[in-house]
């Protein structure tokens, strides 16, 4: 069940509305992560954060248009922007989706491996074959031993030509400019050496399964495929398929009317060598990643990418371990424009290195009406664990 607490500001300069709120499931009142929250009809958006909560801005134009909650297993919320506006804090509850908690009753002959070749035969159809652009939110946290060592967030801007599928599933297709940098912190840490130094960002697009095929065509990997309970998103019952065994476990979320994949979860279990630097070898331990995926006009992009990578490094001689890195990425898409026109040019492209070292002047007025994934107790943790290489005012401009 959903709960939101919802209160709003307007600013009356850049005609913004921001609309607060936590989401919790209703019986147990946890929060529900990466809760998907928009406008009924348009490709504005933003999700919520480990706490469930989120700060949504808006055009005031909005104000009439319908604000839409999905969460996967849940009722979908919907109420006109101005009835939200008007009223003081409320709390909405929905149920949990009654199809969710049903034993799967399978009246026809579809098995889990069916169902999966049937969505992946129509990507071409329920994802865009015409050139398109999106906005977001990108975040890097890289940890060491459980302690945070640096942060980066930055406003992004990718082109895509379309979801055909790529010859070369390691190159990325989309291009990708950047707007601005919210914070970049931490870098001056020895650290930093031992996590991969090039374009983060980029990176993280080639785990977007679906535009770069990351499914075996095997009919062993098919036969593997089992059909799980059903679910329900967005007013709409779901098909779950999941498969796992000594290498990874995947699970994936197929729209029952589109055979649209909606949302996928993989984690691999690792224990590969990587690189060796300074007498310490380093084996990556795990990967975990999570695509979701928004229909907007009858097609379906990405909303939002997040991928947990681990790397334990050991020493070369004694294959003691020496210390162990984490690097937790996100991409939050909060706007879609279909049928681009204007592409992104060679010369306002991101460069192949780092995003630390593209880091502009700190844009108030712009991170003001920004939709970004809200802050949460984890940050206050993150700042505290930064803070400890020195004052972050004199690390980055804190707004």
């Amino acid at each position: 069940m959903l709960a939101v607490l919802l209160g709003f500001s307007l600013d009356s300069q850049a005609q913004k509305i921001v609309i607060s709120g936590v989401i919790l499931d209703r019986e147990t009142k946890e929060p529900l992560t990466y809760a998907s929250i928009g406008i009924r009809g348009r490709s504005i958006g933003t999700v919520s954060n480990q706490q469930g909560e989120f700060d949504f801005y808006l055009a005031s134009e909005h104000r009439n248009n319908f604000l839409v909650i999905n969460m996967l297993g849940y009722k979908t919320f919907e109420a006109p922007v101005w009835s939200v506006l008007e009223s003081k804090p409320l709390i909405i509850e929905l149920d949990k989706s009654p199809v969710l908690l049903k034993e799967v009753v399978i009246s026809d002959s579809l098995r889990g491996g069916d169902i999966l070749q049937i969505a992946l035969s129509y990507i071409e159809k329920n994802y865009p074959m015409n050139p398109f652009l999106m906005y977001g939110f990108y975040r890097d946290l890289k940890k060491v031993g459980g302690t945070y060592i640096s942060l980066l967030e930055a406003a992004v801007k990718i082109y895509d030509e379309n979801y055909e599928e790529p010859r070369n599933k390691n190159k990325l297709r989309e291009r990708v400019a950047l707007q601005e940098v919210r914070r970049s912190i931490g870098y001056g840490s020895k650290f930093t050496n031992y996590f991969d130094q090039d374009n983060l960002l980029e990176v993280l697009l080639l785990h977007n399964s679906v535009r770069y095929r990351h499914f075996p065509n095997s009919e062993q990997f098919f036969e593997g495929i089992k059909r799980m309970k059903d679910s329900y998103y967005n007013e709409q019952e779901i098909y779950v398929v999941a498969t796992s065994n000594t290498e990874y476990n995947l699970t994936v979320h197929v729209e029952k009317t589109s055979y649209a994949i909606i949302h996928i979860e993989y984690e691999e279990k690792l224990n590969d060598q990587l690189d060796k630097k300074r007498g310490m070898v380093s084996r990556r331990v795990s990967s975990k990643r999570i695509n979701n995926f928004k229909r907007f006009e009858d097609k379906y992009y990405i909303n939002y990418i997040s991928v947990d990578s681990k790397v334990n490094w050991y020493d070369l001689k004694t294959n003691e371990l020496k210390f162990e890195t984490e690097l937790v990425q996100s991409l939050l898409i909060n706007e879609v424009l279909p049928n681009a026109v204007n592409r992104i040019k060679s010369n306002q492209k991101m460069k192949a290195y780092g995003l630390h070292f593209q880091d502009p002047p700190y844009n108030k007025e712009f991170w003001d009406n920004y939709n970004v994934i809200k802050e949460s107790p984890l940050d206050r943790k993150i700042i505290d664990d930064l803070e400890k290489f020195g004052p972050l005012d004199k690390q980055f401009i804190n707004n």
